[in-house]
């Protein structure tokens, strides 16, 4: 049974963190059932005074479901990053209706001036807009045919060294999100914006929003040089876990700690078995969260952090490790830019991530204390959420004066 529900957002300690705003949820269309199904809900939120208008955000609506006082999960930046976008809306006057991406119930009912989708909406949608909604894509991955086929070839690759077929995890349908939009914000790098490059949409670059930021402690080299860690999400062969764990398998003098879901992909631990749980130099802990000391102590006894993804946009799990100053060791399509003080694998191979582990192993105490602090620097300055905050709204602000400059009504 539907109703309406008045409540007002308290400062807890999510929201307080990035400006101590209060705004109003005066509609929240759910029952019992739909609690479980966030797919089928709308939020409605409102500025304090008068509308400018109506904004449609197409994201994740999992935070907006939270009880007032219960902070936001960091076990994904997505539920932060929709929170806050939908906030830079209502702070700069519009009323915004939030969905769930994967809504394909939900019809627009009067006028929008903005709408914001990640993934499937935008092409059902927009045809029901009225024509002058400015339509932004949010871009969270490399484009879906580009991300489809790098895991189905990493899959083959591994049918061909182990005579095993895996189970694809993160394969997509396609979608046309990027023909429809007018414009796009992307949280990845050059390469991420390269896949969208053929649709001649001009796209705004944001920082990633990492969940936490570390103070800047010295490392103990002598140990911290022989320990790596793979600390990442689920689709353990698009992660590139496969190609770690046959690479150290084979090192005997450092050693690699898994950081993953690695329980939840059965065919996956199956076949790597003796690698995750029966290797010397290999030491598997499985999920942990980065708001807990276990975390703490795991980045303080390692020197860098490994991510061999064969398509990623953001690569936040990587930023959030370089706030604990470890170095980054990454595929060139991992999503994480390295500089002068990470290293870049466009060959991730088996050889290739042994010889890159064992110059590492080579590099001077003062080298690797030079590269973690720069790591570290980095992250302080680009991946914090008030980074995000900040330039998220000088992308919208600049985008609003773009649509009402007098050329642009011009064309219209």
């Amino acid at each position: 049974m539907n109703k309406k529900i008045n409540n007002t957002f308290r400062d807890s300690i999510a929201f307080s963190a990035m400006r101590r705003m209060k705004y109003c949820i005066r509609e929240i269309k759910k029952d019992i059932k739909e609690r479980k199904n966030p797919e089928k809900q709308v939020i409605s939120l409102y500025p304090k005074n008068s509308s400018k208008g109506k904004v449609l955000l197409s994201y994740i609506i999992n935070g907006f479901l939270l009880d007032p006082d219960i902070p936001i999960p960091t076990s994904h930046t997505n539920v932060w990053q929709s929170i806050n976008m939908a906030e830079t809306f209502v702070e700069l006057g519009y009323e915004v209706d939030v969905i769930h991406y994967l809504n394909n119930h939900f019809i627009p009912k009067g006028r929008h001036q903005f709408f914001v989708d990640v993934r499937h909406n935008m092409e059902r949608l927009s045809p029901l807009l009225n024509k002058d909604c400015v339509k932004i894509m949010h871009i969270d991955s490399n484009h879906i045919l580009f991300h489809n086929f790098a895991e189905a070839k990493r899959l083959l690759q591994l049918q061909k060294r182990r005579n095993v077929t895996l189970r694809p995890r993160r394969l997509e349908m396609p979608n046309l999100c990027i023909e429809h939009a007018d414009y796009a914000t992307s949280v990845g790098n050059d390469l991420t914006d390269g896949t969208f490059k053929y649709a001649n949409k001009k796209i705004y670059r944001l920082p990633s929003p990492c969940a936490i930021t570390l103070d800047w402690k010295r490392k103990e080299w002598n140990e911290c040089r022989k320990n790596f860690l793979w600390f990442n999400s689920g689709g353990l062969v698009h992660k590139g876990l496969d190609l770690a764990l046959e690479a150290f398998k084979e090192i005997s003098d450092s050693k690699l700690i898994v950081c993953g879901p690695v329980d939840r992909e059965e065919d996956f631990l199956r076949e790597y078995y003796k690698e995750i749980y029966e290797t010397k130099s290999i030491k598997t802990i499985g999920w942990v969260d980065i708001d807990s000391e276990k975390f703490r102590e795991i980045v303080a006894s390692c020197g860098a952090v490994l991510n061999f993804s064969c398509s990623e946009a953001g690569g936040t799990s990587t930023k959030t490790c370089m706030h604990a100053g470890l170095i980054p060791i990454v595929s060139s399509e991992s999503g994480v830019d390295i500089h002068d003080f990470g290293f870049m694998l466009k060959d991730c191979s088996i050889a290739n991530i042994k010889k890159t582990v064992k110059h590492f192993g080579t590099l001077s105490e003062d080298e690797l204390q030079k590269r973690s602090k720069k790591a570290w620097e980095f992250a302080v300055q680009h991946y914090t959420r008030d980074n995000f905050d900040r330039e998220y709204r000088r992308v919208i602000l600049e985008i609003i004066n773009e649509i009402n400059s007098p050329e642009r009504r011009f064309k219209l």
